[in-house]
């Protein structure tokens, strides 16, 4: 009997035969898993633990909500649009006394000239020089929730017709509050440096700025080179404040019953 070559595909291992059948299943597994992680991600990162930085963390999270917040709006408008089709006088009169009132509400849209007004923590060289030589107290370098009320209550008292802070509408629910190193408004938070815009005249709310004694102090320190934190204030032909596209129900607490 004819012994055959060692290249004769006879003689080749089984084992290596299924691995010429295997690789190729490997692979199109592999493919469905990406194909799977990239759906049920929908645009997020699914390794979070790759962040290097609070920053990049709390402008990830950002980014989400404002996604799910235009979803959310989008939904909102097709519930208006079917509702506004509803062949009812009584339906169609609640929807008139509800339009009249979305302006002062800040569900429509406003531009017109303003100020804008920045302010910004001191830079990281200066926080880490003072957490290690401890030369000055830290909430002296950081912008905080107050220092933010402050300008927006000054702005109002200005005149301001409509306001915005980080690109968001402020509405008369709106609510601002520090965690940990950002300040979060209508729920996300945000980093610094935090933008507050104003729509109104800007001789009046310049004014009322200057005047304002909550501002002051922050002001101050913005002016000491040793402290480094921001202020910039600047005139605006015309500035654009978007509808406010958030939650319009106000949750508010409970009392539970008394009982006998």
């Amino acid at each position: 009997m004819t012994t055959p070559p060692p290249d004769d595909p006879a003689r080749e291992h089984p084992r290596r035969r299924g691995w010429a059948f295997g690789t190729p299943v490997v692979v199109a597994l592999c493919g469905s898993l990406f194909v799977v992680s990239a759906l049920d991600s929908d645009g997020t990162d699914l390794r979070p633990g790759r962040y290097t930085d609070l920053a990049s963390l709390v402008q990830t999270e950002s980014d989400a909500y404002q996604r799910l917040q235009r979803e959310a709006a989008a939904l909102r408008d097709e519930v208006d649009d079917l509702t506004r089709n509803v062949d009812d006088r009584g339906v169609q009169r609640k929807r008139r006394q509800a339009e009249r009132l979305e302006s002062p509400a800040g569900l429509t849209e406003v531009s017109g000239p303003g100020v804008t007004i920045v302010l910004s923590d001191a830079p990281i060289e200066r926080l880490d020089a003072a957490f290690n030589a401890g030369d000055v107290d830290l909430n002296l370098l950081v912008v905080h929730q107050q220092d933010i009320q402050a300008v927006m209550n000054a702005l109002w008292a200005g005149g301001a017709d409509a306001m915005t802070i980080q690109g968001q509408r402020v509405v008369s629910t709106t609510g601002i509050k520090c965690t940990s190193s950002a300040v979060t408004l209508h729920g996300v938070p945000y980093p610094q440096p935090y933008v507050i815009q104003a729509i109104g005249d800007p001789t009046d709310l310049i004014r009322a700025v200057d005047a304002d004694i909550d501002i002051s102090g922050f002001r101050e320190d913005a002016a000491d080179p040793d402290l480094g934190i921001g202020w910039d204030l600047d005139v605006e032909e015309k500035i654009d404040a978007p509808a406010y596209e958030g939650l319009l129900d106000v949750i508010y607490a409970k009392p539970l019953p008394t009982t006998a």
